[in-house]
């Protein structure tokens, strides 16, 4: 349902599963696919008398993402417990962060059909994750899987500032590339490491108080989160239009029939009855700690779109898809340093390099040609004595198959060379224009653009060999003289 009546108001909560070996206050691994309750021991089992042990890489990575996204880092923070019952959350209450969030404010921009808008951060704070509950394992029982119980999160939280589904789903895009750039998470969605819940509203248009909310929980994919928001959207505005008070409670999204369905009347803070957790120590962040994060950073996408733009001369279109994760980029880089030539290098990876590795799901830093001879292959087709077609479809793949083969050896044993000698392009003009003389009479009535036919058909006689540059004037000169 659309209606110009209303706008939406969508805040999102993200949950990012943390990039470190272990858990947040454990030594347990929190690899993931493992046997169920292989992960686990005393204290992610909260068995009495054990305490916990802060986890110092998480630190890292939440400073590392709150510098990124623009926050101020509280240097003073505290740990605490967040009190409601899961069957699978062995302590009874999550360590989490109520008051003293590691990073406050802050904003990620995102790319609109209105230009860039800079979404509105609330927070971001560290929890560690529940267990995980299974309902179609067992006819009469849930079974509890704990390994994921004590998994470092960071939940980054927006502010109302998201105002349709589309957006939602740009806001998502933009941070899983994030979080993948920084190393601070994987953002597989599929596998849980990156889940959204979305508080959505509705209210008429002019309007400044905001609509009673609900949240749809754990949507796994980016398409789920667009999809979820546009359902439960519909459904908010038929509920406003018929009269009815809208409910707040959590919902969630059965991506089977694209329907959301209630779970629970949503709890308030007050419910979790936050205090500071009396086993962890507070958190005192120094400055100079952070400055030292700060060293440590890679340059974000958008730097290193701007320096492709203005000093290697690419295009907007191609900087963006070189700056589409972080091994791209990287690879780009350093064949750019070997080649010298920046616009043929990006031609290639977009190209060629990337639809090799995306055919064979491989990534680009696992192309298994050596760097050195990817570059040899570009400069070779910059002289050219091949064209880019015949490199790019037959030559790279010969040198996959041969790693050790040079591009120049290559072009020769497979007669790949583009042949110039002029008497010879003359032969398949020739031949080409003998057999097509209503065509010529076509071309010569003001049909200019059988130019690519003939010279079409002469790339097929010469079987790609033949300069086309060269074809094309020779064409135009002997169709030009009647």
């Amino acid at each position: 349902m659309t209606n110009d009546k209303y706008e939406v108001v969508i805040g999102l909560e993200v949950h990012a599963q943390l990039l470190t070996k272990s858990k947040l206050f454990s030594g347990d691994s929190i690899s993931f696919g493992a046997d169920p309750n292989t992960h686990v021991s005393p204290i992610s089992l909260a068995h009495p008398g054990t305490l916990p042990v802060l986890n110092r890489e998480v630190i890292a990575l939440a400073v590392k993402l709150g510098i990124a996204l623009n926050c101020n880092i509280t240097q003073h923070t505290y740990f605490a417990r967040k009190n409601y019952f899961y069957p699978d959350l062995p302590k009874g209450y999550q360590t989490s962060q109520d008051t003293a969030p590691i990073c406050k404010g802050g904003f990620l921009t995102i790319q609109t059909p209105n230009g860039e808008k800079n979404v509105k951060l609330n927070r971001i704070h560290i929890e560690e994750d529940a267990g995980k509950s299974i309902h179609d394992m067992f006819e009469n029982y849930t079974a509890i899987d704990l390994n994921r119980a004590g998994t470092p999160l960071l939940e980054i939280v927006t502010e109302p500032d998201l105002s349709s589904a589309q957006e939602a789903f740009d806001y998502i895009t933009a941070l899983r590339k994030l979080v993948r750039w920084l190393d601070v998470c994987d953002g597989n969605m599929e596998e849980g490491s990156l889940r959204c819940d979305a508080n959505i509203s509705v209210r008429l248009k002019g309007e400044k108080k905001l609509g009673t909310r609900v949240e749809v929980k754990n949507l796994n994919s980016i398409r789920n989160v667009k999809k979820a928001i546009e359902i439960e959207v519909d459904r908010l505005i038929r509920i406003v239009e018929t009269g009815e008070k809208v409910i707040q409670e959590t919902r969630s999204f059965n991506a089977d029939n694209n329907t959301t369905f209630s779970l629970r009347s949503k709890e308030d803070a007050d419910d979790y009855r936050y205090f500071p957790e009396p086993d962890l120590p507070p958190l005192n962040i120094t400055q100079e700690y952070i400055n030292d994060i700060k060293k440590t950073m890679p340059d974000l996408p958008a730097v290193l779109q701007e320096k492709y733009i203005q000093t290697h001369g690419l295009f907007a279109y191609d900087a963006d898809r070189i700056c589409e994760n972080k091994d791209d980029a990287n690879y780009y880089e350093m064949l750019a340093a070997r080649t010298g030539n920046y616009k043929s290098t990006a031609n290639w990876i977009i190209g060629p390099i990337k639809n090799y590795c995306n055919e064979n799901n491989v990534g680009i830093k696992d192309f298994s040609v050596d760097m050195e001879k990817v570059a040899a292959l570009i400069n070779f087709t910059e002289t050219g004595k091949i064209h880019f077609n015949v490199a790019s479809t037959k030559l790279l793949l010969a040198m996959i198959a041969d790693t050790a083969a040079s591009p120049e050896s290559l072009a020769v044993s497979m007669n790949l060379l583009q042949e110039n000698d002029i008497g010879e392009i003359e032969k398949w003009i020739n031949e080409t224009l003998d057999s097509m003389p209503e065509k010529i009479k076509e071309y010569k009535s003001g049909k200019k653009g059988l130019i690519g036919l003939f010279a079409g058909q002469v790339k097929k006689l010469s079987k790609g060999k033949a300069d086309m540059e060269a074809v094309t004037k020779m064409l135009e000169e002997k169709l030009g003289k009647g």
